[in-house]
């Protein structure tokens, strides 16, 4: 065919159908419904999504108009562009001022920083010179009225007070969340810092919506939103109770959430935070305007590790990439070493860099919702947001979020999907690159301060614990490390390698992979031929803990044999079984102690291992 009877060339167009069967030729006769997959929302992905999904739903034509799915504003970033916001953590003032002036020359455009009591009596003079010149990005947590009293002495003396923008909030439910601390009364003191702030500050937002907490102790991106929309309800009834009016809390209020590494489902769970919000305030006969939701974001602390820390920019890369589709208005990127605590300068830099990437070279800057209209993304916005609002509705039935959160019937729904979440991590379902899978032995970890709440502590609610999903299998790490120490050699398990090369190989390496996660190594045996090759390498690698690898046949042939022969040779040796065999419990009672398979629970094997490990070392 010539090129020009190609490009004329029309093709009939594939229906749905015929695609699905064509998929179905494919997968040799199973359903196309198989290549689905079930998120932790309990919402079912389909393989293809067409016009027939968005049928019968109403979707947002343009920017910047109700429902808002699609943003805030009509032209999006091009004329409003989102805060580069890395929130600065120091030990001291002096640090503090140095790194946020610096920071403003290399990108930053918002004051973001973590507030504490070493700094908070400073306050004043670190924000001295920069006060008014940017927007503020700061959850002030129990130090809001301080802040805020320090700020306000410095816009006065500038006589600034107009050019005040951003936020200085707190949310005293998720502080409740976090520390377990009772929320009755804090309402009418807060109620009373909101409106000496908005006479002051017009422009600058006090009332923070922080559903951090709640995704970081493991909430799937339904629940988020059910919590945030319930949390703004609460606060719109305290306050106003407290002699606020609605549009003074609804204006003063912004959004502030965390974005986890499912990347469609985070942008969904943007877009429809913006459209449930629109929804709601409509019921209480906001203005247009009011209807509008301010998003601060940040990528996610759950997901980072303290092994392989360089994936974690990876991982806050493709987090910042969702967000900023997702659309919001600060956003902080996660340091790759954010897990020890406070950034260094290199991690600083990378992080703030990939905001400006996603800015200047992607062009993101340029574009306007270029999700909207997706017939996924679409569809997913609506399902996560109908699923949310009916969780919002079951707990405001349940008498409200700190109803909710009091009983502890919200901490039980969490900790159901982050006990999914683990399970999965556990048998290695779901991956984490550097930790479950790939797992390097050489890595140096991060230097990570765990903090663990008293389990004999009473509170006034039950806080959510604070967690990365890495943290199971790091404590394994952490305590294969320890053995080295006591020993003076790293835990390790024997390969019994049979046959050639290519009869154990597959095997060999799928076991080196299983164990490594857990801090262990390998040692691999030359090739295995005969009872005796194998006694002679258990004599000469002591160990406790061996593997036979090797093919299917093999196993059916000699293995068998040679377990029961070793056992009674070595009776106190555990022997392993790459593979599962025909006849397993043959196996089984000739003292093979388990067999490692795809499907096996690699954390509690290796717990287990290094359980037996510890005991021997004693």
């Amino acid at each position: 065919m010539s090129i020009s009877k190609m490009i004329n060339e029309v093709f009939p167009a594939a229906t749905a159908e015929q695609w699905k069967q064509k998929a179905e030729e494919t997968l040799k006769g199973k359903p196309v419904e198989t290549l689905g997959k079930s998120t932790y929302e309990d919402i079912r992905l389909k393989p293809l999504y067409s016009k027939e999904d968005l049928e019968n739903q109403i979707v947002s034509q343009f920017p910047g108009y109700q429902d808002y799915r699609r943003g805030i504003n009509p032209l999006g970033y091009v004329t409003s562009d989102w805060k580069v916001a890395q929130t600065i953590t120091a030990t001291n003032p002096d640090e503090l001022k140095e790194l946020l002036l610096s920071s403003f020359q290399k990108g930053q455009t918002a004051i973001s920083f973590e507030v504490s009591e070493k700094l908070i009596s400073e306050i004043s003079s670190i924000l001295a010179d920069i006060v008014t010149s940017y927007p503020f990005n700061v959850n002030a947590k129990e130090f809001q009225a301080e802040l805020l009293k320090a700020v306000q002495s410095l816009a006065e003396k500038s006589d600034g007070r107009q050019e005040l923008s951003g936020y200085i909030g707190m949310d005293p439910i998720a502080i409740a969340v976090e520390s377990g601390s009772e929320v009755e009364g804090v309402y009418e003191q807060w109620a009373n810092t909101i409106r000496d702030t908005t006479e002051s500050f017009p422009n600058l937002k006090t009332i923070l919506v922080d559903t951090t907490p709640y995704h970081n102790g493991g909430a799937n991106a339904v629940q988020e939103l059910a919590i945030a929309l319930a949390t703004g309800v609460e606060h719109i009834s305290k306050l106003t109770e407290q002699g606020l009016s609605l549009e003074t809390v609804l204006d003063k209020m912004v959004f502030k959430f965390a974005i986890g590494s499912n990347f469609f489902m985070e942008m969904a769970k943007l877009r429809a935070a913006r459209l449930l919000w629109s929804k709601l305030t409509e019921s209480y006969g906001a203005t247009p305007e009011l209807r509008k939701m301010v998003i601060s974001a940040e990528t996610s602390k759950f997901t980072k590790t303290k092994y392989d820390p360089y994936v974690n920019l990876l991982r806050a890369g493709n987090e910042a990439f969702s967000a900023i589709l997702g659309g919001i208005q600060y956003l902080h990127v996660s340091p790759f070493n954010e897990p020890e605590g406070q950034a260094t300068a290199f991690s600083d830099r990378i992080a703030r860099n990939t905001q400006l990437i996603i800015k200047e070279e992607a062009h993101l800057k340029k574009v306007v919702d270029p999700a909207g209209g997706s017939w996924y993304i679409e569809s997913l916005t609506n399902e996560v947001a109908q699923k949310a609002w009916d969780l919002f509705l079951e707990i405001d039935a349940k008498g409200g979020i700190i109803s909710t959160l009091r009983s502890n019937w919200l901490q039980e729904q969490i900790a159901a999907v982050k006990e999914k979440r683990q399970k999965d991590i556990f048998t290695r379902k779901q991956s984490i690159i550097g930790t479950n899978i790939y797992a390097n032995l050489q890595d140096q970890p991060l230097q990570v301060a765990e903090t663990k709440m008293s389990s004999n502590a009473e509170f006034a609610i039950k806080p959510i614990a604070q967690e990365r999903l890495a943290q199971g299998y790091e404590e394994l790490r952490s305590r294969a490390e320890q053995l080295t120490e006591q020993t003076g050699k790293g835990p390790a398990v024997g390969l019994i390698a049979l046959g050639a090369l290519k009869q154990h190989k597959a095997r060999a390496d799928f076991i080196t992979g299983f164990v490594a996660p857990g801090g262990i190594q390998t040692v691999k045996s030359e090739e295995i031929n005969s009872f005796e090759d194998a006694v002679a390498f258990v004599e000469n690698t002591p160990l406790k803990h061996y593997c036979i690898c090797g093919g299917n046949d093999q196993y059916n042939e000699i293995v068998l044999e040679l377990v029961t022969k070793l056992n009674k040779q070595y009776p106190n040796v555990q022997l392993y079984l790459a593979g599962i065999p025909e006849n397993q419990s043959d196996f089984s009672d000739a003292g093979v102690t388990d067999c490692i398979t795809l499907k096996s629970n690699c954390y509690e094997t290796l717990s287990k291992l290094l359980d037996e490990m510890e005991v021997e070392s004693k």
